[in-house]
């Protein structure tokens, strides 16, 4: 065992690997270390790449605690600007769906933030539900296993309100070009959305009419250079029946395209 068991020690071995934010990540694995042998494996596994987040077992969302197994995809920080957009326009009670929900922070933060919210989510990747089964569940709301809207009851079908797809919108091409925390570490079926990034959003989009309430609305995330030709991928794919616009954030440095239900 290494003779890690300081502070500073962390934050030498950290930074000594590249870590940005060597100083605050010290902190959240000093704290979540059971001990010295434990902290020095911590370290040891966040110094060869491993996201901080699957270290430690957890990712801030939201002012939320959420659960992050590794080989689970990390949720963002700049998603927290989409899921916020989501809570305002969402009334209480809403009934809600968060596809390729990943560990469930977005649904999580519905329940939390939404009163009486129903919220049901899902995701193709059986650890991803693993996982968000343990953050949605105990708050009130289902997770289910399979292929975007394919596991949700039928009886969702013209009733939800907030519609929340977090799809995947990397380039295939540029999967490479990703951080390695992101390219190594998280399932490349959360990252890769086809040779333009635009696939699971075209399917998404061409189902979410049949799904969404009239007024209801479809709040997916995508890139700024992106933004153009998401909308008219939403707007074509869904026969005319969804009309979105694209809002922005320079604080989150988020591009969000909102699509309300005709």
């Amino acid at each position: 065992m290494s003779d890690v068991v300081s502070g500073a020690g962390v934050v030498e071995r950290l930074r000594a690997a590249g870590c940005v934010f060597a100083e605050e990540e010290a902190e959240m694995l000093l704290a979540a270390a059971a001990g010295p042998a434990d902290l020095d494996l911590m370290v040891e596994r966040r110094a060869s790449g491993l996201p901080l987040e699957h270290v430690v077992g957890w990712a801030e969302f939201a002012g939320l605690r959420i659960e992050v197994d590794s080989g689970v995809f990390v949720p963002r920080r700049r998603t927290e600007f989409l899921v916020g957009h989501a809570v305002d326009l969402a009334r209480p009670g809403a009934v809600c769906v968060d596809l390729c929900c990943g560990s469930g922070a977005a649904g999580a933060v519905l329940l939390d933030r939404v009163g009486g919210a129903e919220v049901h989510a899902s995701d193709i990747e059986p650890a991803a539900v693993r996982c968000a089964r343990r953050n949605v569940e105990p708050r009130g709301g289902q997770v289910y296993e399979g292929d975007l809207f394919a596991p949700l009851p039928a009886e969702l079908r013209g009733r939800v309100e907030i519609l929340v797809a977090n799809v995947p919108y990397v380039p295939t091409g540029d999967i490479g070009l990703l951080p390695p925390e992101a390219r190594d570490h998280e399932p490349h079926v959360t990252l890769d959305g086809g040779p333009d990034g635009l696939d699971v959003l075209r399917r998404v989009a061409a189902e979410a009419p049949e799904w969404l309430a009239p007024g209801g609305r479809l709040f997916v995330e995508t890139s700024e250079r992106q933004a153009e030709r998401a909308v008219e991928a939403v707007a074509e794919e869904s026969g005319g029946m969804l009309a979105p616009e694209v809002i922005t954030s320079e604080e989150w440095w988020a591009t969000v395209v909102v699509a309300p239900r005709r």
